[in-house]
């Protein structure tokens, strides 16, 4: 069995429980692939004993039945740039602070590990979007799993975004910017400016602007069959574009189409875990103090 692991950079004390991790995968004589930006961080006499192969974002990852993230949720959206369109299966093991796509904590890593080099376990498929553009800005990295973002790169004043739906005129936001979220990024970034909880597998994309101008404009669901459009005015000619957590500057003259990607992110659920229950615990959502 091959398992790919990609991680963040970790604190001292955390080596032994990444070592953990990896012995575990040992003792179960898995054929371990590391990706090249968390090898540089296995230093030590600790990982010496360990023996695994390196990997880069764009590799096929060849019989590559599953990866382990170790980190927090922007470790996991970063492993699925690893992962593109392979829709190999995800446990992402949670050692930061929320843990919202990363639900496994420390203290059940080893159960998890063993339930997926098990197969015990059921996968929650996540819907990308994808965005194209006239002039290449993000590569083959042109998709994201929580967002894709359009603000302005300066604090000077807001930009102007003309918004399409099918080529439908939808509105012009006056506004900092603007984001279009999957039901999985719905409790990120656009939550936080308003945006409401989509159920991951309702087939929707939720457009919500940021610090609109006009406050009677709020964030509105539409299905992620459909193609949105944008073209953008504002004073600096420059504006920044987002996936997740990548950025790029680009100007008035790039074409921005988002629509629907043609593959999923295959998160592994392990019994216990499900949506409704981490929005319960991480977002304390229906939380009430007199009960």
């Amino acid at each position: 069995m091959r398992l790919a692991v990609h991680g963040k950079e970790f604190k001292r004390q955390s080596a032994p429980f990444i070592a953990k991790v990896f012995d575990i995968l040992t003792q179960r004589k898995i054929d371990i692939l590391v990706s090249g930006k968390f090898s540089t961080y296995l230093r030590g006499s600790i990982f010496s004993k360990f023996k695994f192969k390196t990997f880069e974002p764009g590799d096929p990852l060849k019989k590559v039945e599953s990866l382990v993230s170790i980190g927090g949720d922007g470790t996991l959206l970063e492993s699925v740039t690893y992962i593109g369109e392979n829709e190999i299966p995800v446990l992402g093991i949670n050692t930061g602070r929320l843990g919202f796509l990363a639900t496994i904590n420390i203290d059940d890593t080893e159960k998890a590990l063993t339930k997926l080099l098990d197969g015990a376990f059921t996968l929650d498929k996540r819907a990308v979007l994808k965005l194209e553009t006239n002039k290449s800005v993000f590569g083959n990295l042109n998709f994201a799993l929580n967002d894709f973002t359009l603000m302005k790169k300066d604090s000077s004043s807001m930009i102007t975004i003309h918004t399409y739906i099918d080529g439908e005129f939808l509105n012009s936001y006056w506004a900092d910017g603007i984001i279009v979220s999957t039901p999985t990024g719905s409790t990120g970034y656009s939550l936080s400016c308003g945006g409401p909880l989509i159920f991951p597998r309702s087939g929707n994309f939720v457009i919500t602007p940021v610090s609109p101008h006009n406050l009677t404009v709020r964030p509105i669901v539409v299905s992620d069959n459909a193609a949105i459009t944008f073209t953008v005015e504002g004073r600096s000619k420059k504006f920044l574009v987002s996936l997740d957590s990548r950025v790029a500057s680009v100007d008035e003259t790039v074409k921005l189409r988002i629509t629907k990607g043609n593959f999923n992110v295959n998160l592994v659920q392990v019994e216990g875990e499900h949506y409704f229950k981490t929005l319960r615990q991480k977002l304390n959502w229906g939380l009430d103090i007199r009960n």
